[in-house]
């Protein structure tokens, strides 16, 4: 992230003028615990559908993906980690327009584990007119029930830049959407088992690209 600061001087009289505030750093990294990690940053710029927070445990990574999370959020708490070794963190911004949503409602019953689960694999299906948008949502969102915890989800690829696609799922009391799968370009077809609480969910899907990543900050654990 970056942040700009303009500052306005103008001449009234002998009148001193107001300082700026200091600028936010893009991200911070707080032992709150001596196994945990907080990490905090200013309110994101418009436009972005979300952040990835990603760690590594060595300078020139490679990094691990720890979450996507929507524009609002400005914190993340990294819990019970290895003790006395350092922890590398930085954030990427996303963009992307989402599909329709769909609303499930599964049926009663336990996860199924004997049926045959090949629909769960994320592929591309043949469709007439591939997508070649740049910036486009994807389109005709469908989800099919398979069983008691299991939903079959295809849509219509309309994009022709994105770098991946997010499943992401809200359950009936959540307050916000969540990523269920990340799937390569291209996909346009995959299944997914449902937590307990996803018995009545909302699901939408969407085409990203991912923005620069932030300056990296460290921490060390006790």
């Amino acid at each position: 992230m970056r942040t700009l600061i303009v500052l306005a001087f103008a001449l009234a009289g002998c009148a001193a003028p107001e300082p700026a505030p200091p600028a936010r750093a893009p991200l911070s990294a707080v032992l709150t615990t001596p196994r945990d990690v907080t990490l905090s940053w200013p309110p994101g710029e418009q436009g972005t559908a979300g952040r990835v927070v990603e760690f590594a445990t060595e300078p020139r990574g490679p990094y691990t993906i720890l979450d996507f999370l929507p524009p609002g959020r400005s914190s993340y708490v990294h819990p019970d980690l290895i003790p006395r070794t350092t922890f590398y963190y930085r954030l990427r911004p996303y963009y992307g327009q989402a599909s329709n949503t769909v609303e499930v409602a599964l049926p009663p019953g336990p996860l199924e584990e004997k049926l045959e689960h090949g629909w769960l694999d994320p592929r591309t299906l043949p469709h007439p007119a591939p997508g070649n948008a740049p910036g486009a949502a994807p389109e005709n969102l469908r989800a099919t029930v398979k069983h008691a915890n299991g939903i079959a989800f295809t849509w219509t690829d309309r994009a022709g830049d994105e770098e991946g696609y997010l499943l992401e799922v809200r359950a009936k009391d959540a307050p916000d959407f969540r990523v269920a799968a990340v799937l390569e370009p291209d996909v346009n077809a995959v299944g997914l088992v449902t937590l307990p609480e996803e018995k009545r969910a909302a699901y939408r899907v969407r085409a990203i690209r991912y923005g620069g990543p932030s300056p990296v900050v460290t921490q060390t654990t006790g």
